[in-house]
């Protein structure tokens, strides 16, 4: 696995060679500083621990300035450890920046989606709004009665309602990194990120499988199926 450390830049869009227009996010991806190093003598397992964006001494606590002090690394406002399919190759110290992806990559992004504050039942969940005719009333956005007669006799836990919305960890999986630019610490992926602009991130390898295809694999073996009663017919769509 690949990973790194970021902050969201923002959206912007970009063309391909055929003049198709792809809705890109840009991240400032690292660079990210190796703080702590996990071996399997020690602690059982091998990872390392990265920090992130710089910040005066006088805003650490105590036991951080303590364990960065400890790496001899300067003082970092994030850490994050992760699961590096080379953690075994760095040692603390060593900086892990844009270029650790390519592109063409496919990368899960994890990040704090944008807070909304106290919502009622029709931004956060999508309830339907009452009639605005004929005595609505004030309740037109109000979610309305939800219990029910004497079995439950409750509302049972989970159900939706107004409350806090947003600033949740969410995670887009399977996004496309169409552009590195390791001077800038620049890394654009397509799509739409988590979170504010200026929100910290997580860059990592996606865990969906991305498998070649197969000669063949748009013919049926179905029968029914047209490209399965004449294969040689459907072969011949990709030519």
């Amino acid at each position: 696995m690949k990973a790194i450390i970021g902050k969201k830049v923002g959206m912007s869009q970009i063309f391909d060679e055929n003049g198709h227009v792809i809705p890109v996010t840009v991240i400032e991806a690292g660079p990210c500083v190796v703080v702590q190093k996990k071996t399997s003598e020690k602690e059982g397992y091998q990872a390392v621990q990265l920090g992130f964006e710089d910040i005066p001494e006088r805003k650490l606590t105590k036991p951080e300035k303590g364990h960065l002090t400890k790496a001899g690394v300067a003082p970092k406002k994030h850490l994050k450890e992760f699961d590096l399919e080379n953690a075994a190759e760095l040692n603390v110290g060593d900086l892990v920046k844009a270029d650790t992806f390519a592109v063409g990559d496919f990368v899960d992004v994890t990040g704090t989606s944008k807070g909304h504050g106290f919502q009622g039942v029709v931004k956060r969940h999508g309830a339907a709004v009452k009639r605005n005719t004929h005595g609505g009333g004030p309740v037109h956005r109000h979610q309305g009665s939800l219990g029910a007669g004497t079995t439950p006799g409750r509302i049972m836990k989970g159900r939706d309602g107004a409350g806090h919305m947003g600033v949740d960890q969410v995670t887009v999986q399977n996004l496309s990194v169409v552009k590195v630019d390791p001077e800038l610490n620049m890394l654009v992926v397509c799509g739409a990120v988590p979170g504010p602009k200026g929100g910290l991130v997580t860059i990592k390898s996606t865990v969906k499988v991305h498998k070649a295809k197969q000669a063949g694999a748009d013919i049926s073996k179905n029968p029914q199926k047209a490209s399965g009663r004449n294969p040689q017919k459907a072969s011949a769509r990709n030519h």
